[in-house]
Protein backbone atom coordinates (compact mmCIF):
# COMPACT_ATOMS: atom_id res chain seq x y z
CA UNK A 1 0.00 0.00 0.00
CA UNK A 2 1.09 3.19 -0.36
CA UNK A 3 0.65 6.05 1.87
CA UNK A 4 -1.40 9.21 0.56
CA UNK A 5 -1.86 13.31 1.61
CA UNK A 6 -4.05 15.54 -0.10
CA UNK A 7 -3.59 19.48 -0.07
CA UNK A 8 -4.62 22.57 -1.65
CA UNK A 9 -8.40 22.55 -0.88
CA UNK A 10 -10.25 25.63 0.48
CA UNK A 11 -12.74 28.03 -0.22
CA UNK A 12 -13.31 29.73 -4.16
CA UNK A 13 -15.91 31.53 -5.68
CA UNK A 14 -17.82 30.01 -8.92
CA UNK A 15 -15.78 30.89 -11.77
CA UNK A 16 -11.90 30.60 -9.66
CA UNK A 17 -9.14 27.80 -10.23
CA UNK A 18 -8.13 25.73 -7.52
CA UNK A 19 -5.08 23.35 -7.92
CA UNK A 20 -5.12 19.95 -5.24
CA UNK A 21 -2.24 18.05 -4.55
CA UNK A 22 -1.58 14.08 -3.86
CA UNK A 23 1.74 13.20 -1.94
CA UNK A 24 2.66 9.78 -2.42
CA UNK A 25 4.91 7.88 0.01
CA UNK A 26 6.52 4.12 -0.72
CA UNK A 27 8.78 2.60 -2.72
CA UNK A 28 5.94 1.00 -4.71
CA UNK A 29 4.51 4.44 -5.55
CA UNK A 30 5.47 4.02 -9.64
CA UNK A 31 3.20 1.01 -9.99
CA UNK A 32 0.25 2.67 -9.26
CA UNK A 33 -2.67 4.10 -11.46
CA UNK A 34 -3.89 7.51 -9.37
CA UNK A 35 -7.24 9.08 -9.58
CA UNK A 36 -9.24 11.58 -7.79
CA UNK A 37 -12.60 11.35 -6.39
CA UNK A 38 -15.17 13.23 -4.41
CA UNK A 39 -17.92 12.97 -2.32
CA UNK A 40 -20.52 15.27 -1.02
CA UNK A 41 -22.80 14.49 2.03
CA UNK A 42 -25.52 12.13 1.77
CA UNK A 43 -23.91 11.24 -2.17
CA UNK A 44 -22.11 8.30 -3.31
CA UNK A 45 -18.45 8.76 -4.07
CA UNK A 46 -17.67 9.99 -7.70
CA UNK A 47 -14.82 9.27 -10.00
CA UNK A 48 -13.44 12.68 -10.94
CA UNK A 49 -9.93 12.06 -13.27
CA UNK A 50 -6.95 9.31 -13.48
CA UNK A 51 -3.80 9.04 -14.64
CA UNK A 52 -1.15 5.78 -15.21
CA UNK A 53 2.13 6.91 -13.44
CA UNK A 54 4.08 5.09 -16.33
CA UNK A 55 2.54 7.53 -19.37
CA UNK A 56 -0.54 5.99 -19.68
CA UNK A 57 -3.53 8.19 -21.16
CA UNK A 58 -5.63 10.40 -18.27
CA UNK A 59 -9.31 9.97 -18.01
CA UNK A 60 -12.27 12.02 -16.26
CA UNK A 61 -15.94 12.19 -15.87
CA UNK A 62 -17.88 14.12 -18.55
CA UNK A 63 -18.68 16.47 -15.84
CA UNK A 64 -15.24 17.76 -15.17
CA UNK A 65 -14.04 17.32 -18.61
CA UNK A 66 -12.85 20.67 -20.58
CA UNK A 67 -12.52 21.90 -16.67
CA UNK A 68 -10.08 19.93 -14.71
CA UNK A 69 -6.68 18.68 -15.47
CA UNK A 70 -4.18 15.81 -13.84
CA UNK A 71 -1.25 15.63 -13.96
CA UNK A 72 2.13 13.96 -12.12
CA UNK A 73 5.21 15.17 -11.12
CA UNK A 74 7.47 11.88 -10.26
CA UNK A 75 10.84 13.50 -9.18
CA UNK A 76 8.31 14.92 -6.51
CA UNK A 77 5.90 11.45 -6.32
CA UNK A 78 3.04 13.84 -6.81
CA UNK A 79 -0.20 13.97 -8.54
CA UNK A 80 -1.98 16.98 -9.11
CA UNK A 81 -5.72 18.05 -10.08
CA UNK A 82 -5.68 21.55 -11.55
CA UNK A 83 -9.43 22.77 -11.55
CA UNK A 84 -10.85 25.56 -13.45
CA UNK A 85 -14.29 27.13 -13.91
CA UNK A 86 -15.47 26.08 -11.03
CA UNK A 87 -18.83 25.38 -9.63
CA UNK A 88 -20.63 25.06 -7.05
CA UNK A 89 -21.83 21.43 -7.58
CA UNK A 90 -18.19 20.84 -7.23
CA UNK A 91 -18.54 21.30 -3.58
CA UNK A 92 -16.97 17.71 -1.84
CA UNK A 93 -14.36 16.47 -0.59
CA UNK A 94 -12.11 15.23 -2.39
CA UNK A 95 -9.97 12.09 -2.15
CA UNK A 96 -6.73 10.73 -3.82
CA UNK A 97 -6.49 7.01 -4.19
CA UNK A 98 -4.29 4.79 -5.97
CA UNK A 99 -5.35 1.51 -7.57
CA UNK A 100 -2.46 -2.01 -8.58
CA UNK A 101 -5.10 -2.70 -11.17
CA UNK A 102 -2.98 -3.41 -14.60
CA UNK A 103 -5.45 -1.80 -16.75
CA UNK A 104 -7.11 2.17 -16.26
CA UNK A 105 -9.82 2.16 -13.86
CA UNK A 106 -12.32 4.49 -12.32
CA UNK A 107 -14.17 1.96 -10.20
CA UNK A 108 -13.51 3.35 -6.26
CA UNK A 109 -13.42 -0.60 -5.31
CA UNK A 110 -10.39 -1.21 -7.51
CA UNK A 111 -8.58 1.95 -5.39
CA UNK A 112 -6.84 -0.09 -1.96
CA UNK A 113 -5.16 3.10 -0.81
CA UNK A 114 -6.82 6.62 0.06
CA UNK A 115 -6.02 9.90 1.47
CA UNK A 116 -7.63 11.66 4.46
CA UNK A 117 -9.57 14.05 1.91
CA UNK A 118 -9.10 17.89 1.52
CA UNK A 119 -12.71 19.91 1.62
CA UNK A 120 -13.31 22.32 -1.45
CA UNK A 121 -15.73 25.06 -1.29
CA UNK A 122 -17.34 26.90 -3.99
CA UNK A 123 -19.69 29.58 -3.39
CA UNK A 124 -22.23 30.91 -5.86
Amino acid sequence: QVQLVESGGGLVQAGGSLRLSCAASGRTFSRYTMGWFRQAPGKEREFVAGIRWLGGPTYYAESVKGRFTISRDNAKNTVYLQMNSLKPEDTAVYYCAGSLSLVPTQSAPDFGSWGQGTQVTVSS
